[in-house]
């Protein structure tokens, strides 16, 4: 289902409660109730609730954000430095650079094709990623230089190997939710109890209040979708997040085109 629809889905449904409630609640007023005026106690409660909730929610925002930042960069790193291992070689006999390069190539499909839907489910990698990552690392240091420039290109190459593998654990190490379910749970409820107060302040059922209510009920959900989405820090659906491996090593492609062709 397309995160889209889940988001409008979400927001007709909440709309569609809180407008309900209302008016039920508006036909059920006793006659004697006043309902012109709210007491000051009331209002001071519903706004510090509202700051309270407001702040929680934007601490939230902002550690998702942060994280979806950092998996990025992480993604970025390890590409990065494969196509640095890649250029490097050149310096090597065309076996020894045409195989590792092979290698990579390897390494780059498997980790977009096959570790990227396990990551997005949540779920763990097969060993084969690591397996494949380790061939590359122990052809570029199994390699002994052969001449001057060898030399010069073989820390390097090393370097490079060290960054791409770091990379690849924060890859793997950020997979999974960023937000713990205890603030998932204070999140709804807090989200539940902010719309609840809508009906404290003695709501009418005149277009405006009515108009007020649906568009900051449809905040809270857009603002928890939010959190929602980014809290997948490689998305929920598709491999984008791994544009960087597939943009800087150009075979790591190549079998979803194929996929997508057939």
């Amino acid at each position: 289902m397309s995160q889209w629809l889940v988001l409008v889905i979400a927001l007709v449904l909440v709309c569609a409660v809180v407008l309900t409630a209302t008016m039920l609640r508006h036909r059920r007023v006793a006659e004697g109730e006043d309902t012109s005026e709210t007491p000051d106690v009331i209002e001071y409660m519903v706004m510090m609730v509202g700051v309270v909730y407001a702040i929680v929610l934007g601490l939230a925002i902002a550690g998702v954000w942060e994280a979806r930042g950092q998996a990025d960069d992480s993604v970025r790193r390890e590409a990065q430095a494969l196509y640095e291992v890649g250029q490097r070689v050149d310096v090597y006999p065309p076996a020894v650079r045409d195989r590792i390069r092979g290698e990579i190539d390897a390494y780059a499909a498997h980790a977009v094709n096959a570790e990227w839907p396990l990551m997005v489910k949540g779920e763990e990698p097969s060993p084969k990623g690591a397996q494949l990552f380790a061939a590359v690392r122990t052809d570029v240091t199994h390699r002994a230089p052969a001449n001057d420039i060898q030399s010069q290109a073989y820390q390097p190459l090393l370097d490079q190997i060290a960054i791409a593998d770091d990379a690849r654990h924060t890859r793997l190490d950020n997979a999974g939710s960023t937000l713990p379910g205890v603030v998932w749970f204070g999140l709804v409820v807090g989200a539940v109890v902010t719309i609840g107060l809508i009906f404290t302040l003695q709501i009418r059922r005149s277009g405006r209040e009515l108009l007020l209510a649906g568009v900051f009920s449809g905040l809270i959900v857009f603002l928890l979708f939010l959190v929602w989405s980014f809290d997948a820090p490689f998305g929920r659906s598709g491999t984008d997040s791994a544009d960087p491996l597939r943009e800087l090593v150009p075979t790591a492609a190549a079998p979803q085109t194929a996929q997508s062709t057939n």
